[in-house]
């Protein structure tokens, strides 16, 4: 399918006001024809994801380290965030939750050998005030360079009671929101650019809308892309992210889909695309990136890499490549995401989580190599 957009701008605002979608998939200059498709296949043939073992935020017991973002390099110098949880730290009735992120906060981590060896760094960012809809737990994070500054994009909860101050991650009331922070250097500090949430959960089913939107339980799992948009010449941000739809309750971890929003910056207001709606199904972690002209993305329920022509339409022509071990939460090294690049690689490298049941959930790297 392809997408034409029609957009306009109130006070520097991006909004979306219509999204026509139409039969065949086309990027910005041309249709992608079955050849490219081909191409692609064959480049991901006898593809297979290799682990590896890493010092600095590897196993330890007593804690958690889950959720990786994106890897970039700065100079020399490649940087990781992730959630982190001190079990020793946490009060009694907590520790049902320690290997989730419903009690971390974030972190960072520095590596000089391609995240083959870490040295974990300190916190970079910690809870939001009192009532804010960050103020139990910060974690998924995910970073973007944007004009001159880097974003630090990351999940939020607040208690399911404020007062006795717990969280219970019930199927009905705990909903969480996206947030961001701004920092001069990737080694912070971090500052919220809002109190306020940059992307809340979809609308439920009303009286007007007969069923709830995939993501009105949870939007979680940020990625981002920077690319122009509306054709204004200017940069925007892509907010790739997963939801889950509050109809299919305590089930919903199993038909996560992912969606995306865009905004002109950061700190402006995130407009969802495709109307809303889920733009590729069976993806319960987020992991895309620049390839070709348009974006990969790998589906973690379907262990699939996928493609859209023009980062929106992923089913017109699916790749759905299986490549397997499957990685956990997987999140990979991207230079897009500290300058430009004309036309994106095949992933290489990242780093993932392994053991998310516990009792102690790390990271680890892998590489997609041959067979």
């Amino acid at each position: 399918m392809s997408h034409s957009c029609f957009c306009y701008r109130i006070a520097g605002v991006l909004c979306l006001t219509v999204l026509i979608m139409s039969a065949t998939a086309t990027v910005v200059g041309g249709e992608v024809e079955a050849e490219s498709i081909d191409k692609m296949k064959a480049q991901l043939e006898g593809k297979t994801f290799r682990y590896q073992e890493v010092s600095g935020i590897g196993l330890e017991n007593g804690i958690t380290r889950r959720d990786p973002s994106d890897i970039i390099r700065v100079g020399e110098t490649y940087y990781v965030w992730y959630t982190k949880v001190d079990h020793a730290k946490l009060p009694r009735n907590f520790l049902h939750l320690k290997t989730s992120g419903y009690v971390g906060t974030i972190w960072y981590a520095t590596s000089t050998d391609e995240g083959r060896t870490w040295t974990e760094q300190g916190q970079a960012l910690g809870l939001g005030k009192k009532g804010a809809f960050d103020s139990f737990a910060v974690f998924t994070p995910n970073i973007v360079k944007f004009g001159g500054k880097y974003y630090l994009y990351y999940t939020g909860v607040k208690p399911t009671n404020e007062d006795k101050f717990f969280f219970e991650n019930n199927s009905t009331t705990d909903f969480t929101a996206i947030g961001a922070a701004v920092s001069d250097s990737p080694d912070g500090p971090f500052t919220r650019v809002s109190e306020q949430p940059a992307l809340e959960v979809g609308p439920r089913a009303s009286e007007e809308k007969a069923k709830s939107a995939f993501d009105s339980y949870r939007v979680d799992d940020a990625a981002l892309l920077v690319r122009d948009f509306d054709g204004d010449g200017d940069e925007d941000v892509w907010l790739y992210y997963k939801g889950r739809n509050i109809d299919h309750g305590r089930r919903g971890p199993l038909f996560t889909k992912m969606g995306v929003a865009v905004a002109d910056r950061p700190e402006s207001e995130h407009v969802r695309l495709n109307q809303g709606k889920a733009i590729l199904d069976k993806s319960h972690e987020v992991m895309i990136w620049p390839w070709h002209e348009g974006i990969g993305a790998y589906a973690s329920l379907t262990k699939t890499i996928e493609y859209a022509p023009d980062g929106l339409d992923f089913t017109s022509q699916p790749l759905g490549v299986k490549v397997v071990p499957k990685p956990v939460a997987p999140a990979c090294f991207r230079e897009d995401l500290t300058r430009p690049v004309d036309e994106g690689k095949l992933i290489s490298w990242g780093i993932s989580m392994k053991n998310p049941g516990g009792p102690s959930p790390f990271l680890i790297r892998f590489e997609l190599v041959d067979e």
